[in-house]
């Protein structure tokens, strides 16, 4: 993967195409009380935790147009505080940032949610395949598997991440969980998720017959799966829209450099398999050698990889 792809803005290490400006501008974004976060590494089930929430608030799941979804959702680093500022509320802001580049407050609310670093890698590598962007089409899991061993894909290295957040999981604005026990009782985290969004979802959640089972219906992995042919066509037009049509944060990104990286936007599902587990199928017996060094070395001292204890980690 070309070195040029990726860039360190003030400490924090992002894809090429994210604009210097508006990631200095998230940097220095000054949360509010009604603001809430989903935070996370890239695919620890960030979309997830997105389409849970926006149900709870809204009891539908969110567009599925990109910029609607954008508008609705907003990616602080990428689309900048502005976003933040014109999104309907209740709503919630999407950012990738260990805790030390985090815009942080105590009042407003964050849901941290990770995934253990074996299935973590192998989902990653195949997001950054999938993207033309990444220019890494034709790369292989060994060589991503270097990349994520040594903390250089995009936004950094894993433990750094990880271990960030894990220091707060007991503040009280902040929910921590695994993806693994998300998936394992969906039911009752998003009964956990709606106590933390506040008294009157989860009390609505309760109440309301029927309201519960439409979100784990609508969240379900099969459902979000049928999304995948809607963003991979939703993209491209994206990529065609007229001048007057094209956001702000789009034409700080590049529209011209956006639409000619999308023109094959995803050769893999945006949602490909959401399994525990998938990294027996690739990783060698190396690789899990030299990944559990890596742990060691990285997490010495802390119990953060008890959270993964009953799932069967070499």
């Amino acid at each position: 993967m070309p070195r040029h792809l990726f860039r360190d803005v003030d400490g924090f290490y992002v894809f090429s195409i994210f604009s210097e400006e508006r990631i200095r501008s998230a940097l220095r974004y000054k949360p509010v009380p009604e603001d809430v976060f989903i935070v996370s590494y890239q695919k620890c089930g960030t979309t997830w935790m997105q389409h849970i929430v926006y149900n709870i608030f809204n009891g539908c799941s969110p567009p599925t147009n990109p910029l609607d979804a954008h508008r609705e959702m907003p990616f602080l680093e990428l689309q900048g505080p502005e976003s933040v500022q014109e999104m309907p509320r209740p709503g919630v802001i999407k950012t990738h940032m260990p805790f030390g580049s985090q815009p942080y407050s105590v009042h407003a609310k964050y849901i941290y949610i990770c995934r253990n670093p074996y299935d973590c890698c192998v989902s990653f590598f195949y997001h950054t395949k999938g993207f033309a962007a990444f220019q890494f089409q034709d790369g292989t899991f060994d060589e991503f598997f270097e990349l994520f061993l040594n903390g250089k894909p995009d936004f950094s290295d894993y433990f750094e991440h990880l271990l960030s957040w894990y220091e707060h999981r007991h503040d009280p604005n902040v929910l921590f969980l695994t993806y693994e026990d998300l998936k394992k009782d969906t039911r009752a985290w998003v009964h956990k998720i709606a106590d933390f969004l506040g008294e009157e979802y989860g009390t609505r959640l309760r109440a309301e017959q029927g309201l519960l089972e439409g979100i784990l219906s609508r969240t379900s992995f099969k459902n979000m799966k049928v999304l995948n042919a809607t963003v991979k066509e939703d993209l491209v037009k994206v990529a065609n829209l007229p001048e007057c049509e094209i956001p702000n944060w789009l034409k700080s990104v590049g529209h011209d450099t956006y639409a000619k990286k999308v023109e094959k936007p995803l050769t893999e599902d945006f949602f490909r398999k959401g399994n525990v587990g998938d990294w027996r199928d690739h990783f060698s017996t190396d690789q899990v050698k030299r990944l559990k060094e890596r742990i060691e070395l990285r997490t010495r001292g802390s119990d953060v990889m008890d959270l993964w204890k009953d799932y069967g980690l070499p």
